[in-house]
């Protein structure tokens, strides 16, 4: 009797879509009974509105999609068991994105910052699809090396990331402005509170 060779699903998958996945429920949690009016409201003009830290994420999160993308057209590269970024991805991540131990603020880029002064419910459903989309090269990345694969960093051309960091990125920075947006409702003057 013949067995299938079969691969295990690397941890670093299993964890990464685990976060998307968490990531959604909390975009649905913090929505799903808000008011137009309560989605966008900002407690002053220079701040997001919750709509506005999803568009965000939206954006973020669809313009990495195409250079991970274009760079998991390769041939496959063998597996790798965890996500291991470099000294400046780990720096990036630390200084500018994970909310934990983020060190500076920094204006969003061009390419991710919300443009629409009102945002329409349906937002929540672009953001869904956006992580659906990251969980797709997710999967299709589990036969790469994403500490080895790089691709080139949308927002800045000169810089190359691998795809294992790329990966780490949008999860945290999906953290980031989740949280951003509970924050959001909590303060006061927030509509219906």
């Amino acid at each position: 009797m013949h067995v299938a060779n079969r691969t295990a699903i690397p941890p670093w998958c299993v964890r990464l879509t685990t976060e998307l996945a968490a990531a959604d429920a909390r975009a649905v949690a913090l929505v799903h009974d808000l008011s137009l009016e309560q989605l966008n409201w900002k407690p002053q003009p220079q701040y997001w509105s919750i709509g506005q830290c999803l568009e965000h994420l939206c954006m973020a999160n669809e313009v990495y999609v195409e250079p991970i993308a274009a760079s998991l057209n390769n041939r496959a590269t063998g597996g790798a068991s965890e996500i291991t970024p470099g000294w400046f991805g780990r720096w990036f991540i630390r200084t500018y994105i994970d909310p934990a131990t983020q060190r500076k603020r920094a204006r969003a880029p061009r390419k991710a910052a919300p443009i629409a002064t009102h945002v329409d419910p349906s937002i929540l459903d672009r953001f869904i699809a956006s992580n659906a989309r990251m969980r797709d090269l997710i999967g299709r990345a589990q036969g790469h090396d994403v500490n080895r694969l790089r691709f080139k960093n949308p927002f800045v051309s000169l810089i190359r990331f691998t795809v294992g960091t790329g990966f780490e990125i949008i999860a945290r920075h999906n953290h980031r402005h989740l949280g951003q947006a509970e924050r959001v409702r909590q303060l006061t003057g927030f509509p219906g509170a």
